[in-house]
Order: structure tokens, then C-alpha cells, then sequence
């Protein structure tokens, strides 16, 4: 096992393959009066930020960690039984409701789309049930218009972005062409690209809503640009404890119909935000009293997990009495950098990776089981880590 040190997680955000992010983050966006907060607290188990009916209850945003269910991990600890357990997770942020206008300084305006700018993936929380007694920032509740807007106030942005990144550019053409033959082909290449991007958002159209229009190359400079509406999503549908239990509201078919059209492929999960926030006070088993009474599942997990999935991450073991560990890592992490999650210096002085497959250990019950049946294998700086590897990492000295 490694030793046990303080050490930085790192992975990289949702489209980059090469470059490293402190740590991976998923924002909370949405209307103010949507039932971010109470989701928040609901994802993190905690209490921590503010839920209330008044606008921009949320100021300043809030992270927190949601652990991802595991069986995997959850067999590992049974079978080793180790001193110290760590789940993996991933930082959830609490981010102001954003309204109409907010590109151009309204509400809370653009300090907040900053604070999306600072997150690797979105969960749009969508209200879909009307109540009185609750504001909603455009008076009626309609959450096809409140999508709408919000992808409408990102698309502004990352246009904004862009044509500012022209201007920037164009300064740049003739240094780029003095300097050396292949500086100016790679200025007039992101040129090319620079202009294709702001035709496509000025067709009302997000990055990510067709991936096929995008080269390899041109990837690679989303990857630099960041840009809001490149980011991946999730949609979160609130309802009322009656609609979810019974999964039918009116909202349900017209926000299906918006996604399918506008962002194919993207998770949508029911939940009810009151109900997921009563469940966190009540002790395990009278959750799962409730729940079986019910009829339904704590839409919470599967939310967690849709998170830590749709930015493309996957988890490696490290088990053994002393702990066990989900390492997080993007998908197609060659065996020294998983190891450099773990440690920098892991990563600079790799020799191999012995690697057991998750389902291959359980099949057989314990390592040497494994190594017997010859299905323990040493693999070198090419291998690509796999969601599931139990991993022990040899580095030199």
C-alpha cells in the first residue's frame, strides 16, 4: 500500500485529456427559488447553506463534497477491513440564481457567471411545481422559459468571450507571421476556429449540442477556452412529493421534449426537493421505512453518481488493512499519472502498476487467489488505468 501522506487530488476538467485541475467541480444553476440550496444541502448531508423564499438567497458560493455510492468500494472494506476508509466524491458548488439580463449585469449579473466559469460540469435545477407561497423571480412557473433564458444568458457569455477573443487575436497576426512559418499557421488555424464558434453560438446554438461540428483540433482549444456552453449538464426536475411519488407532472413532457431537442443524450432525475431534505433528518432505517412505504428511491445517488460520470471520471482502488481508497482520475489516464494522483512524485519515478480487476478479485475472493489463477498483472507506462483497477503502484528511489 502507499504510505499515508497529505497529498493534492488532482483530475482535469470535462473536455481536457492532457492538462491537470486542482480539483473537478459541479455548479448548482438555475432560477433564484428553484430549490438549489435545498438540493445542495440535501447532496452534501448537511445543512450549511442557506435555503430560503426570498431571491438570491445565495450570495456567495458554497461548496461541498457528495460521496459516490460504490458497491465495489463497499465489498473492498468488507473484505480488508481496513483502518481507514475513503469514498470517492465529487465538490458540489452552491452557485446565485441567475436571471434574465445577467450577461448584461442583472440580478447578480456577471459575477456569477464567473462562478460558472469556475466548475467542470452544470446541473440546471428546473422547478416544476407551482405553490404561492413560493416567489418565483419571473412570477409564474414555467421551466421550459427558465432553461431557455438561462442557456440564452450563457450563450451571450461565451459570445461575448469570443468576440473579445477576436479582437485579442487579430493584434496577434502579424507577430504570429514575423515569428516563424508554423506560428502562422497555428494563428490562422484558431482564427478559423475563433470565427466558427461565433457563428455557431450566433445561430443560438451551445457548444456541446452537436459534437460532431467540432474537429479534434478545435477541441483543443475549447479546452483552453473554457467556455460556458461547452460544459456538460444534467438536468434536475423538482417536484412535489405527491408528483414524484406517483412520477407524473404536467412539466414533465415539455422539459423532456426542450432536452431531447436542445441537449440529446443529457441526464434528467426527477427528485423532490422537500422530501430529500426530510429524509436527511430521519435515522437510516426510517428512511428506508419511509422510502418502502412510499414506494421510491432516494433520487440522491443516482444524482452523485450522474455527476461524477457525465465529466467522464473514472475510479481506481488502492486496498489493503491499512485503508482503502477510491482514486479518482479521467478516463484514459495512462498508469503513471493515476499514480500521480496519489502522489507527484509517484508520477516522476513510475517502474509498474500490479493490477487486479475489481470483478476478477471478487470473483475469487482474495489476491492470492488471483495471482494463483495468474490474473495478477505487471503493467507498464503505457497501460490505461480502468474504471475498477485495484492498483499497487512500485516507483523507484
Amino acid at each position: 500500500m502507499p504510505p499515508k501522506k497529505k497529498v493534492e487530488e488532482t483530475v482535469v476538467g470535462p473536455w481536457m485529456l492532457g492538462r491537470w485541475s486542482r480539483s473537478l467541480k459541479v455548479g448548482l444553476v438555475g432560477f433564484p427559488n428553484v430549490g438549489k440550496s435545498t438540493l445542495y444541502n440535501s447532496l452534501s448531508k448537511s445543512h450549511h447553506s442557506k435555503a430560503a423564499n426570498v431571491p438570491f438567497c445565495t450570495i456567495d458560493p458554497t461548496e461541498t463534497r457528495a460521496f459516490v455510492d460504490d458497491p465495489r468500494w463497499d465489498w473492498l472494506v468488507q473484505q480488508y477491513k481496513p483502518k481507514s476508509e475513503v469514498k470517492a466524491f465529487v465538490t458540489v458548488v452552491d452557485i446565485a440564481g441567475l436571471v434574465s439580463g445577467a450577461s448584461k449585469g442583472e440580478g447578480m449579473g456577471n459575477a456569477f457567471l464567473s462562478h460558472i466559469s469556475a466548475v467542470d460540469g452544470i446541473i440546471h435545477v428546473m422547478r416544476a411545481f407551482e405553490d404561492d407561497d413560493i416567489v418565483h423571480a419571473e412570477d409564474t412557473v414555467d421551466p421550459v422559459r427558465d432553461i431557455e433564458n438561462i442557456c440564452s444568458e450563457l450563450r451571450i457569455k461565451d459570445l461575448s468571450t469570443m468576440k473579445g477573443k477576436k479582437e485579442h487575436h487579430s493584434k496577434g497576426k502579424t507577430a504570429a507571421k514575423t515569428k516563424s512559418p508554423a506560428a502562422a499557421k497555428k494563428w490562422e488555424a484558431e482564427d478559423v476556429f475563433i470565427d466558427k464558434a461565433i457563428a455557431w453560438l450566433e445561430e443560438g446554438k451551445d457548444i456541446k449540442s452537436d459534437m460532431s461540428h467540432w474537429t479534434t483540433d478545435d477541441i483543443e482549444l475549447l479546452n483552453d477556452y473554457m467556455l460556458l456552453t461547452a460544459k456538460p449538464v444534467m438536468f434536475a426536475i423538482n417536484l412535489t412529493h405527491k408528483d414524484f411519488c406517483r412520477r407524473k407532472n404536467k412539466f414533465l413532457k415539455p422539459i423532456f421534449d426542450w432536452i431531447q431537442k436542445n441537449a440529446p443524450g443529457s441526464a434528467i432525475i426527477p427528485y423532490c426537493g422537500s422530501y430529500e431534505c426530510e429524509l436527511q433528518d430521519m435515522s437510516p432505517e426510517e428512511a428506508a421505512e419511509t422510502l418502502k412505504t412510499d414506494g421510491v428511491q432516494s433520487a440522491m445517488p443516482k444524482m452523485i453518481s450522474t455527476a461524477f460520470n457525465m465529466v467522464h471520471l473514472a475510479n481506481f482502488f488502492t486496498a489493503g488493512e491499512d485503508e482503502v481508497k477510491a482514486w479518482t482520475i479521467r478516463k484514459g489516464f495512462k498508469a503513471p499519472q493515476a499514480a500521480g494522483v496519489i502522489h507527484t512524485d509517484f508520477e516522476k519515478k513510475f517502474v509498474c502498476a500490479e493490477v487486479m480487476a475489481f470483478d476478477v478479485l471478487k470473483e475469487l475472493g482474495t489476491e492470492s487467489a488471483v495471482k494463483a489463477e495468474g490474473k495478477y498483472r505487471q503493467e507498464g507506462k503505457t497501460y490505461e488505468v480502468q474504471d475498477g483497477d485495484v492498483i499497487f503502484f512500485k516507483v523507484g528511489k
